[in-house]
């Protein structure tokens, strides 16, 4: 499902990776930081919204890189260039993510920056929207968002224009530790 998935992204603009471990993502994450120019100046922060991933390797374990941010304000974010999110799942037919966005920072970080990366457990693929439905508890889930490339939108004379109402770049990551083992 990955090559399905990875296939239908990448038609319409996201960018697609998948890496082992958590320290490959972190390793990931900070080289293409380095590579952005994030820092501690307006426009080029990067803010890391609070989830799952974050929590298994640690906020503590990247304090100190220069830019990088935890605390996900709609300031903060607005003046971001890179936000960093969780996904729920990733639906192979569509090359789309769902994302439950009950969390206020998990909307900043995918949402107000130029660049957003989305981290998956590559085991959270699912084959199509029914599948995703069977798995989503719509009790625990208030808010959710399904994410399809980048930020796009086409005036009346079907002019594209990217990065308007969202990110203008999607980084997608998907890790295998996360969610068990390579498929």
């Amino acid at each position: 499902m990955y090559e399905q998935f990875k296939a239908r992204a990448v038609a319409v603009g996201a960018e697609v990776h998948r890496v082992d471990t958590y320290r490959d993502a972190v390793e990931f994450v900070l080289s293409f930081l380095k590579q952005e120019s994030v820092a501690e100046t307006s426009g080029s922060y990067a803010v890391w919204a609070k989830g799952p991933f974050l929590e298994a390797v640690g906020q503590e374990s990247l304090a100190g890189v220069p830019g990088l941010g935890f605390e996900v304000t709609r300031e903060r974010a607005a003046q971001a260039k890179v936000g960093i999110s969780d996904m729920s799942f990733a639906v192979a037919d569509t090359g789309s993510l769902v994302q439950d966005q009950a969390a206020p920072d998990q909307r900043l970080a995918s949402a107000l920056t130029s660049i957003h990366i989305a981290l998956v457990p590559s085991d959270n693929i699912v084959p199509d929207k029914a599948a995703l439905f069977s798995r989503i508890n719509p009790g625990n889930s208030r808010y959710i968002a399904f994410i399809t490339g980048p930020s796009r939108t086409a005036d009346i004379e079907r002019v594209l224009t990217i990065g308007v109402h969202g990110p203008e770049r999607l980084i997608i990551l998907f890790v295998d530790e996360l969610g068990g083992e390579k498929k």
